[in-house]
């Protein structure tokens, strides 16, 4: 059965490849999905564009177990060589759109699930949760479901990683500033320039650190990305905007950081959210213990995913390699596939038989 499965999350995934699902437009891949689901002969149910199942023999009694990952893709970027919507196979190589991330998790997740769905007397229960809009964090993905689903107590969270487990994952706040000063014509004198302001105040975020340091996730990261200002060459602007992108370990909370910064940033800051908050799991859980027990590393991931929307213990694990996410020519080994399917039941295997 394990090899059928491979196979046909091969095929999937190819598929998957050659069907658009930009954040927010993922009805076609939702097809993809349920068609996997009627091809097995599994109920499902389908909200919005995300797509979720529970096993035959689910036991509210039970603990249970979600195994999740996303659909939507971000838009190809410039630097494609090759059609970044179609599948293609080249020395082991499965290029397209969404390979990486996180196609392979997806389609091996679907397989495990789908491994497990008739298995009976299981220690806990599995839900399989195809979601959509994680590239965009927006308001129609894993986070609608969350009232929908029964309770959750521990979750993996399909991304690549290349099967090590990131036992923790840095939450995000994206942050929106404004340095004021006096707008005048660029041929008088002024004391109050807003552009010259910005030099001291991007030196204090330069310089800005913070006390408390994660043994998995390290520091937190706070990183000027944006800065605007002006509209015309002989005119001194009333402002200057900055946008601040940053990376919050386990010990501290979004609100905290961002209290932090409204109360001494030396000038206007504003959060966007603080809803994305960091995630763990304990290094004793079993589903680490068990990875562990397999020859997996345990590291923490600087990157966000759909962990920052759940409230239960949630492990980052999956096929393939997180430095090849949102690059040209994106792709995926196809060994990697087969071995995130096998690695994934012998996981289970270990838990929840």
């Amino acid at each position: 059965m394990k090899q059928e499965l491979i196979k046909k999350a091969i095929e999937l995934l190819k598929n998957l490849i050659e069907t658009p699902s930009f954040s927010s437009e993922e009805d076609k891949t939702a097809l993809l999905i349920e068609k996997w689901f009627h091809e097995f002969n599994i109920p499902y149910t389908k909200t919005v564009n995300n797509v979720w199942s529970l096993n035959k023999h689910f036991n509210k009694s039970k603990p249970t177990l979600l195994l999740n990952s996303h659909h939507d893709t971000v838009k190809p970027n410039n630097g494609y060589t090759k059609n970044p919507f179609k599948a293609i196979i080249e020395n082991e190589k499965l290029y397209g759109l969404g390979s990486n991330d996180a196609g392979g998790c997806l389609v091996s997740l679907l397989a495990t699930f789908t491994y497990f769905y008739l298995k009976e007397n299981l220690k806990y229960n599995i839900i399989f949760a195809g979601t959509a809009e994680e590239e965009s964090s927006g308001s129609n993905g894993l986070n609608s479901l969350l009232s929908i689903l029964p309770k959750i107590d521990v979750a993996i969270v399909g991304e690549p990683t290349l099967m090590q487990l990131a036992i923790a994952e840095k939450g995000l706040v994206v942050f929106d500033a404004e340095i004021k000063g006096t707008p005048s014509h660029a041929a008088h004198p002024n004391n109050n320039n807003a552009i010259y302001n910005t030099i001291e105040v991007l030196q204090w975020f330069k310089n800005l650190s913070f006390e408390k340091k994660s043994d998995t996730l390290g520091e937190v990261k706070l990183t000027v990305t944006q800065i605007n200002a002006g509209k015309q060459h002989n005119a001194v602007p009333a402002n200057v905007k900055l946008v601040i992108d940053v990376r919050v370990n386990d010990k501290y909370t979004n609100k905290q950081i961002s209290e932090y910064l409204v109360q001494n940033a030396p000038c206007f800051i504003k959060p966007r959210s603080l809803n994305l908050n960091s995630s763990s799991i304990p290094i004793d859980h079993d589903l680490v213990k068990a990875g562990i027990s397999l020859g997996r590393n345990t590291y923490g991931s600087p990157t966000l995913s759909d962990q920052a929307v759940l409230n239960c213990p949630s492990l980052k694990l999956g096929p393939g390699d997180s430095k090849r996410s949102h690059t040209a020519d994106e792709y995926i080994y196809l060994h990697e596939i087969e071995e995130g399917i096998q690695l994934y039941i012998e996981l289970l295997n270990n838990v929840i038989i």
